[in-house]
């Protein structure tokens, strides 16, 4: 696997994600609030919109009653979704899954980080 210079940490104080063209591939990569980054390749799998320059929202969520009933929705304090701004799919920026179909997933690459300097593996 190789590994490509994607940018530096400096690059991500003002923003929470930068798209970039690596070797030909349009790739976003996610800082998220931990530390944590994730990559995913900036195509949504439900008809190829640029999904990594979605807004990124809390997931919407559903509160139940111990009997069941809704007690209506509210924002989860947890999870964080990117939003495909063509059709509004919502994938977790965690995982790059799909809320409503798991078999829907973003395209993801493995991110490393060494001396403020992001790398990307291909």
């Amino acid at each position: 696997m190789a590994e490509v210079l994607f940018g530096t940490l400096a690059e991500f104080a003002d923003r929470k994600v930068r798209v970039k063209v690596v070797e030909g591939r349009e790739i976003g990569i996610f800082a998220l609030p931990d530390g944590a980054f994730r990559a995913y390749e900036n195509v949504c799998p439900h008809a190829g919109g640029p999904v990594c320059q979605g807004r990124l929202m809390p997931r919407v969520e559903e509160r139940l009653a111990p009997d069941r009933s809704s007690l209506g929705l509210c924002f989860s304090k947890e999870q964080v979704n990117i939003v495909c701004p063509w059709h509004g799919y919502e994938y977790d920026v965690r995982t790059g899954v799909h809320q409503g179909h798991g078999g829907l997933r973003l395209l993801s690459y493995e991110v490393r980080v060494d001396g403020g300097r992001i790398f990307l593996v291909l």
